[in-house]
Order: structure tokens, then sequence, then C-alpha cells
């Protein structure tokens, strides 16, 4: 009975942390949308695993002060911190995707755009019109963006020494390349 009653507990102690790579065989076809869309899903998640963590931390509370008058609930207790080691690997999937599409799109990944309420319009009294004033044409200017370089594979090495090879124009941070 006590046997069944342990392994019930730490069946629901947490689960094992699934962390995703921050390098991912994908990543040399993505382009500008493809970026866009997994930081997007990447920004949910996250969000999701927040909720995951807050809820782990009261139940291991609740279990924790419980456990002070029947000492076998703290095998029930979560020490995996399975959705903080996910979020932790996300958060870095992020800055590399980040890397990823200043390099490919020459901006930053654009922040979700939020819904502004809709506000009536202010009346407001007609602006006077200028009379044109004749000149000469100008010529239009094209803006011609920078030449952007093509991806190539690079060896990079991480801080604490580990090594990546990745297709890219630049290691991403805070690796760097290796000699």
């Amino acid at each position: 009975m006590t046997a069944a009653l342990m392994v019930g507990l730490a069946g629901c102690a947490g689960r094992a942390p699934a962390p995703v790579a921050v390098v991912q065989a994908q990543d040399r076809y993505m382009d500008c949308a493809a970026i866009n869309a997994e930081v997007q899903a990447n920004n949910k998640r996250i969000s999701e695993l927040g909720s995951e963590e807050g809820k782990k931390v009261a139940q291991n509370v609740i279990v924790g002060a419980a456990g002070v008058l029947i000492p076998i609930l703290w095998f029930g207790m979560d020490f995996q911190n399975a959705a903080g080691k996910e979020v932790a690997a996300l958060q870095s999937r992020q800055q590399y995707l980040a890397t990823l599409a200043e390099q490919r799109c020459g901006a930053v990944v654009p922040v979700p755009i939020q819904s502004i309420p809709d506000v009536p319009p202010v009346p407001s009294a007609p602006a006077p019109v200028a009379a044109p004033v004749p000149s000469e044409p100008v010529p239009a200017v094209v803006p011609v963006a920078a030449p952007v370089p093509a991806p190539r594979e690079l060896d990079c090495i991480d801080p604490d020494g580990s090594k990546m090879r990745v297709v890219a124009t630049a290691c991403p941070p805070p690796s760097t390349p290796a000699p």
C-alpha cells in the first residue's frame, strides 16, 4: 500500500524537461516570414510555460506545507524545474533567431502588432490648402539596400568551450568564430 502511494506521488512530481536546440537543421532554409512565425510561436510557448511554472511553485508550496504533517507528501514535490529550463532554452533560441533575422532580413524581427481600440475621429476644421508652387521636376530617389553577405558554414565556439557548426554570415552571440 505504501509503495503504491509513493509510486503514485512520484508520478506527480513533475515531468522531464525537453528544451529546444538553439540551432536547428531547418534554420538554413528559413526566410523572414518563417523566422517571424517561429518567434511568435516561441513567445506563445514561453507564456504557457510561465503559467505552468507558476502552478508548479504553488503546488510545491502546498505539498511542502502539507508534508510537515505527512512527510511522505514531500515525494510529490517537483524539483526538476522543467518549465524553467525550457523557457531558458527558448530564450536562447529567440536570441539566435533575432541574429538570423538581422542577417537575412536586414532588421530585427518585428514585435507583434498590438490591437488599438477603435476611437471615433475628432472633427476638426479643414486645414487651408496652399496653392502649388511651380518647380522643376525632382527625380525619384530609389533607396538601394545594402548587399547581404551569403551565409556559409562556420565553426563557432561558445564561452563554455563547446563547439558548433552553423550556416550563417556570423556566429550567434555570445559565441565567436573558431580559429
